[in-house]
């Protein structure tokens, strides 16, 4: 190809790009906010990731404090503390999503395959509720309706000549209720990206599914479950990428010192250490800890899927 038609489509290419920004500058403001957003709040924060590396020292500041390297590294990983909570984190994350990962995905068929739309709504509003409540609050209620002496349930068996159940002070049964909380906090929430996935998909299916005698049950098995299959690996994965991090609030709220041996998990261990002990190169070297392995998680996840099932999303 001769210089001058390389020069001469170079310069067409660049008036192209220049009109559709003009034409379209409207879009690129909007995008910019996401960007402002992710470069302060997710990028920015990243220059403190250095206080694993350093003798943090708060009067000292980030640049002032000494370089120790790995050292913390080697102190945090030779915590038994340490592998307990990460242990527990496992564990709460793993039968989280075991009980709570399908429960908003049958919720969104159910929901679809009401017919009365008044009812739908109904239903939809009061099953997002939870979802704005604050597990500040949500700790409350827990406490009202399962405590040991003031509990709702357990004053009801007591009156029926029951033994009352140790709801919050006994592992197992602490377990339980910690998991069965948050499916009622997050379930119907989480069914807004099925209900939207399955607004998709093509009606005349399932009008072609009934001439042929197909039944409901069959009908979500070979219809519904397929359409909405591209989301549930997406989210699955997603879930999958969250296994070492755990929110703070949920297992620092509802547990106790009496359960403290599963309610411990890497998020309440980094707040003891951290805002509680002052040691914010161990808390520093903990946090780092979990975003890298669940970036490895996370690529893992969508690695063996895309394997599995050909879905991925990355």
């Amino acid at each position: 190809m001769p210089l001058h038609a390389v020069f001469t489509h170079r310069r067409k290419t660049e008036l192209s790009k220049a009109t559709y920004l003009r034409r379209y500058w409207q879009l690129y403001a909007l995008l910019s906010l996401p960007i402002i957003y992710f470069l302060l709040f997710r990028y920015g924060p990243m220059y403190g990731v250095q206080i694993a590396f350093k003798d943090f020292n708060l009067f000292q500041g980030i640049g002032g404090s000494e370089w120790i390297g790995f050292d913390a590294f080697r102190e945090v990983f030779g915590m038994r503390e340490f592998y307990s909570t990460l242990r527990n984190t496992f564990m709460l994350n793993f039968l989280d999503l075991l009980v709570s990962f399908p429960a908003p995905i049958i919720l969104a068929i159910m929901l679809y395959e009401i017919r009365s739309v008044w009812f739908k709504k109904i239903s939809q509003t009061i099953l997002y509720i939870p979802h704005f409540i604050s597990w500040v609050i949500i700790g409350g209620i827990v406490y009202q309706l399962f405590g040991n002496q003031s509990g709702m349930v357990n004053g009801v068996l007591e009156s029926l000549g029951l033994a009352p159940i140790p709801f919050l002070t006994e592992k197992n049964p602490w377990l339980i209720t910690y998991l069965f909380t948050g499916v009622w906090q997050s379930a119907g929430w989480g069914t807004i990206l099925y209900l939207a996935a399955l607004t998709g998909v093509n009606k005349e299916l399932f009008e072609a599914a009934e001439v042929d005698g197909a039944t409901r049950l069959k009908k979500i098995r070979y219809i519904t479950l397929p359409s909405i299959k591209p989301t549930i690996v997406t989210l699955l994965i997603l879930n999958l990428g969250k296994m070492v991090s755990i929110g703070f609030d949920r297992p620092y709220i509802i547990g106790n010192t009496a359960v403290r041996e599963y309610s411990d998990v890497l998020s309440t261990f980094v707040y003891r250490i951290g805002l509680e002990s002052g040691q914010y190169t161990l808390a520093t070297v903990v946090g780092l800890f979990q975003a890298v392995v669940g970036l490895v998680f996370i690529l893992g996840s969508n690695y063996i899927s895309k394997k599995v099932t050909g879905d991925g999303i990355l």
